[in-house]
């Protein structure tokens, strides 16, 4: 399993997340896949600080308004 990290900038600080670093977590199968959506989030303006790791991440609550997703989720992500 991998992961695929990522702060959204422009849904940090308010909402959900007010007061936080919003932060989304996407679950993939395989390396394939995660190297697919680190390429998508390079290219979109509002994400930044990402990364892919094999071990699962964990964020403070306290600072981070952390979302999950998997690869299926992802639509329009990878192709």
């Amino acid at each position: 399993m991998f992961y695929v990290t990522m702060t959204d900038k422009f849904m940090s600080g308010w909402g959900m997340a007010k007061g936080l670093i919003n932060k989304l977590v996407i679950e993939c199968e395989t390396l394939d896949q995660a190297e697919q959506i680190e390429r998508t989030a390079h290219n979109r303006s509002e994400m930044k600080y990402v990364n892919i790791c094999a071990k699962k991440p964990s964020y403070p609550a306290s600072r981070y308004l952390t979302s999950w997703k998997q690869y299926p989720q992802m639509t329009g992500w990878h192709k």
